[in-house]
């Protein structure tokens, strides 16, 4: 039974983590050819799990066929080439559709042989640090989503330097980790220079800040970016209680506030573009439909987790910049 680790409160699913279990066991050799896997009912009870949640894991190895079902007898390990050469530990700060580009890029340059287990630490300091600490000597490489999480770089030196990647947001205390990375302060204000044109028809600047989610590079370039122009601007953290007046463009980080955004103008019967202007972050096909198009101040997701795949297969210590581009569209 001991073969068989379910952890709580972690984004891996239970029977993900049943799958992966039988899997070490077979890399390990605790499990071999012909051997009886422990019954759905014991790992049920050992673990407080749902009979289906086991069923669910076992049947997935079914058909991969590494187990097979023996009437009246149980499970049986039939299969042990899992073809699983390295296990990538991948640490996301939330699930949304353009980290989803992201994962699919990632995936697929991996190669088949590669297995990725995905965790996500909600903005939360103790449950990355949790994260990593029960993960530890576990994976042979290790992808960190760090956000904008305090004292990270404490918590990453259980890890070994050179089996760590830092994705999307860095800071100074984690330069001497590889990875791929967004320059927030530098491409707000050199994106926001490129736009100046149409945000000068536009009274007042918004930007929609969250401390706890959003680097505090961007907030430094927009800052940087308002008083190089002369340009009126404001900081907030929500559009849930703000009443939106003409005359005023926003900068939409978060895909939640910039539905709110476009309930707002219908509902003040306003012109998006004429009346407001909106500014989103991350690119996706929505926003380049909805409302006639929404302008966006993009990376390439995709380019980053296929950049990123390749840094691990080639075993790169490199710290790479992606690039962030300005898409304009009806919205300003």
């Amino acid at each position: 039974m001991s073969m068989i680790r379910v952890k709580k409160q972690i984004g891996t699913p239970k029977y993900k983590q049943i799958i992966a279990s039988i899997e070490d066991a077979i890399v390990s050799g605790t499990l071999k050819k012909g051997d009886q896997l422990p019954s759905l009912n014991s790992i049920r009870d050992a673990h407080k799990l749902s009979r289906d949640t086991v069923l669910m894991a076992f049947n997935e190895l079914k058909n991969r066929g590494i187990i097979q079902s023996v009437v009246g007898k149980g499970y049986y390990l039939i299969n042990d080439n899992i073809e699983v050469s390295q296990k990538v530990f991948l640490l996301f700060d939330e699930l949304n559709s353009f980290k989803e580009d992201l994962y699919n890029a990632f995936i697929s340059n991996l190669g088949e042989n590669v297995r990725v287990d995905t965790y996500f630490h909600h903005f939360n300091e103790d449950m990355f640090s949790k994260l990593i600490q029960e993960n530890q000597g576990v994976y042979n490489h290790y992808v960190i989503m760090p956000a904008n999480l305090k004292n990270t770089h404490l918590v990453l030196e259980a890890l070994p330097k050179d089996k760590v990647y830092i994705l999307d947001q860095t800071h100074p205390e984690l330069s001497e980790y590889a990875g791929i990375y967004q320059n927030f302060e530098k491409d707000i204000f050199n994106n926001l220079n490129m736009a100046l044109p149409s945000i000068q028809n536009y009274k007042k600047i918004i930007l929609l800040f969250d401390h706890n989610r959003q680097p505090q590079g961007m907030l430094k370039g927009f800052k940087d970016f308002c008083q190089l122009n002369a340009i009126a601007n404001e900081v907030i953290n929500s559009l849930q209680n703000r009443d939106l007046n003409k005359g005023e463009v926003y900068i939409i980080p978060d895909d939640k506030n910039l539905l709110i955004a476009i309930k707002k103008i219908k509902e003040k019967e306003f012109t998006l573009s004429k009346d407001i202007g909106i500014i989103s972050y991350n690119d996706t096909l929505l926003k380049e439909i909805v409302e006639g198009g929404i302008t966006t101040i993009s990376t390439d997701f995709n380019s980053m987790g296929e950049r990123l795949a390749k840094m691990i297969l080639n075993k790169e210590q490199l710290q790479i910049e992606n690039t962030n581009n300005l898409i304009l569209r009806n919205s300003l």
